[in-house]
């Protein structure tokens, strides 16, 4: 029997996902009313309020399933818990670029991955390069824009 992998996340992660869960399943209550009031208009075959009402409940289901499959493998880790020299998830880590501007990013689980807020994912290219690296370190990084190399300046577990 395979085991199901475990999905690294951070506890606000977690708590995205709650959220999400509970705005769906208070959803379902008004799609089934959306259902049985279509229902009540008679001929279903021609009935678009029926079918659009169908189709969402369909997609409710789908998300609702996802993100308790996500909850259930869900491996919460929180970084003030970690040390260390290397770049592991969780990790915020100040980056310098070509023109030695730092930037910042935590490296985060999938779901919670948001760059603009300095947030990667670390199955993203950026993430994957990092993982493992240290303090002086350099890393190149192939983007859609082309090859970024940055430097890493600091290491921190916050």
């Amino acid at each position: 029997m395979a085991t199901a992998e475990k999905l690294p996340m951070l506890e606000l992660g977690q708590r995205m996902l709650n959220e999400q869960l509970a705005t769906l399943k208070a959803e379902r209550p008004q799609v089934i009313d959306a259902i049985e009031e279509a229902r009540a208009h008679g001929d279903l075959s021609e009935n678009a309020e029926y079918h659009a009402a169908k189709e969402r409940q369909g997609q409710i289901e789908a998300m609702i399933a996802d993100i308790e499959d996500k909850l259930s493998r869900a491996m919460v880790i929180d970084p003030t818990t970690l040390s260390g020299d290397r770049i592991v998830f969780g990790a915020t880590v100040t980056l310098l670029d070509d023109e030695d501007k730092p930037v910042t990013y935590q490296i985060v689980g999938q779901t919670e991955a948001d760059a603009k807020t300095g947030r990667i994912s670390y199955n993203s290219p950026l993430g994957r390069a990092l993982i493992g690296k240290s303090v002086d370190d350099e890393v190149e990084v192939t983007v859609p824009s082309g090859d970024r190399y940055y430097v890493v300046s600091k290491i921190e577990f916050i």
